[in-house]
């Protein structure tokens, strides 16, 4: 049985910092086994993140303020338009954390398919991939992650209409050779978060009763 807890979607953005701080909360519960996997969906307020692999090179150039922080990955951006996801739960041992990234890709995978857009994996890369007509590909969505006390926090960023104007500014990712893109832009539609949380419930509820 896994919880979802809505903490805020638009109009009601939600500070990095508070989402922290409750996935702190709901992760020491978790852990201790006092509540059930539980995963937060929200949108941030516009912030830059560092995970603990970003180099100096790849951060705002114009001094923009950016928050570090203990989960894996490189730098990204969150904010407005941009579908954020927490899952907080037990990780079976013994603990596979390759194995927990390739299992949140694929509830991606097929959350969008639910919109007509199919992605998939890129070999070396984690998040998830829109192959273009040339033979590239563009992110739609990044993970990066923390397992603490066998217990998972931070998760993954799907872009749903959110602005690609921040992304100029820093290397997303670390990637330098590869673009960013929006579901609402690759499928000429307006898909907004709240849209995308409905479909991420059904698939988290589903693949977690079958593999976890």
């Amino acid at each position: 049985m896994t919880e979802f807890l809505i903490a805020g979607l638009a109009p009601n953005f939600v500070s990095y910092d508070d989402g922290l701080s409750l996935q702190y909360e709901i992760h020491s519960e978790v852990a201790s086994g006092a509540r059930e996997a539980t995963v937060i969906l929200l949108e941030h307020d516009p912030v830059y993140t560092a995970g603990k692999r970003t180099e100096g090179e790849e951060l705002p150039q114009d001094g923009t303020p950016v928050i570090e922080t203990n989960r894996g990955g490189k730098i990204t951006w969150h904010g407005p338009g941009q579908l954020v996801g927490y899952p907080i739960m037990q990780l079976p041992r013994p603990i596979d954390v390759v194995g927990y990234v390739r299992w949140l890709e694929q509830v991606l995978i097929d959350t969008i398919a639910d919109f007509g857009l199919y992605t998939e994996r890129v070999e070396g890369r984690s998040g998830v991939w829109a192959p273009q007509p040339d033979g590239n590909h563009v992110k739609v969505a990044a993970i990066g992650i923390r397992v603490s006390e066998h217990t998972t926090m931070h998760g993954f960023a799907l872009n749903c209409n959110n602005s690609l104007q921040p992304y100029e500014t820093i290397i997303a990712c670390g990637i330098k050779d590869a673009g960013t893109s929006t579901l609402s832009l690759l499928l000429g539609k307006e898909i907004t978060p709240a849209m995308a949380a409905e479909q991420v419930q059904k698939h988290l509820g589903e693949i977690y009763k079958v593999n976890l």
